[in-house]
């Protein structure tokens, strides 16, 4: 066993390796360290990325996806959607289709589709999306006409609709890199395929896939138990648990304060620099979903406050030392950005400063004129 250390020991190391102590040069090396950026908000999506990249705006985290291709705008863990490095996306398919497997594959039929007509969507969709960018209801009649009518049977209930039932295995066309996000067209969203940049894709061996995703959210968020993995990748424990002990030798035990959790083998890591004091992350930050034990990383009444029903990432989050202290809020209009923190303990005079730096910070990432107030969020969670 590894030698014991200590939750702040483990809190600042996150914060490194997260690249939020010391912002780095590549969009593509900041997300793979980072294990993924949430991206169902994509406004978060830049900040979180805008945010550990030196000098960066949402110019650049859009260049990094749009222009360069850097990144890659899927579904990741959990099922929801991520900005990926492209150059890891045959790993992270194998890896995601693994686990999807491992719950039953409900999420890629809900009893909708049979495997075969799975296949069928998963060669029509990456033949009409070989070389453009389609919208839904443009993709639903391609697939109606490459695959058959009965693609586009509005069948699946979702938000008091039905839709199209291909729609039930986007989720698995995605790990099988069939599909990922395009541009949005206006406010409608658009899929196309990533063989556009990466021709010669295909997914990589699973077992390979899966000790990369298991070291890299070890790097990320280690020391870290098989059940905080399988929360974060919406995996069977007993799956994780089997994951993280076929990985012996590559992965390692250590105490932390009485728990046993794993980090990568021999990865003791550096002794980190100063950490940042204060920081604010947006909605589904990694550093916010991914860190465990949440007692630790939200205490008492700031859990209560930061947590929805104990879920990590539903309202952005005031940061001291690493350790929720509060959350905080925006609101744009036009180039002005109001943003009120709630601080849940109190802060003093040069942490306010510190906050209204971080405030400004935000407002060049976001390319806004911020406006800061300290005071009580009154909005609900995702608002």
């Amino acid at each position: 066993m590894g030698t014991p250390t200590t939750w702040q020991d483990m809190t600042a190391r996150r914060l490194w390796r997260h690249g939020l102590a010391a912002p780095g040069d590549s969009a593509a090396d900041v997300v793979s360290a980072m294990c993924g950026a949430h991206a169902q908000v994509m406004s978060a999506a830049e900040l979180s990325v805008g945010l550990r990249l030196k000098g960066a705006d949402r110019t650049r985290v859009r260049s990094a996806l749009w222009d360069t291709h850097e990144l890659v705008k899927t579904f990741g863990p959990r099922g929801t959607v991520h900005l990926l490095p492209a150059r890891e996306l045959p790993l992270w398919s194998a890896a995601l289709e693994s686990a999807e497997s491992a719950r039953g594959g409900k999420g890629a039929h809900n009893g909708l589709l049979t495997p075969e007509q799975v296949r069928e969507l998963e060669l029509a969709v990456t033949e009409v999306l070989a070389d453009r960018e389609l919208t839904v209801d443009e993709l639903t009649d391609a697939l109606a006409e490459h695959a058959g009518p009965w693609a586009a049977d509005r069948v699946m209930e979702a938000f008091q609709d039905r839709w199209p039932r291909w729609r039930a295995a986007t989720q698995t066309l995605a790990n099988r890199g069939a599909l990922c996000f395009g541009p949005m067209r206006g406010r409608r969203v658009t899929y196309t395929s990533p063989r556009r940049w990466l021709p010669d894709f295909a997914p990589a061996e699973a077992g390979a896939a899966l000790e990369h995703v298991v070291l890299s959210y070890l790097r990320a968020y280690g020391p870290a138990t098989p059940q905080h993995f399988a929360q974060w990748m919406a995996a069977p424990r007993r799956w994780a648990s089997a994951l993280f002990a076929s990985l012996e030798g590559r992965i390692e035990p250590v105490e932390v304060e009485g728990t046993v959790a794993y980090r990568v083998a021999g990865d003791a890591g550096e002794a980190p620099g100063s950490v940042p004091e204060v920081l604010l992350l947006p909605y589904f930050d990694a550093y916010t979903v991914g860190s465990h034990p949440r007692d630790v990383v939200f205490p008492g009444a700031v859990g209560r406050r930061a947590l929805a029903a104990g879920q990590a990432g539903n309202f952005p989050v005031l940061y001291l030392d690493g350790v929720a202290a509060g959350v905080w809020h925006q609101r744009r209009s036009g180039r002005r950005l109001d943003v009120t923190v709630e601080a849940l303990v109190p802060l003093s005079a040069a942490r306010r400063e510190a906050v209204a730096e971080r405030v400004e910070r935000i407002g060049e990432i976001l390319e806004a004129v911020p406006r800061l107030t300290f005071g009580t969020v009154s909005v609900g969670p995702h608002a």
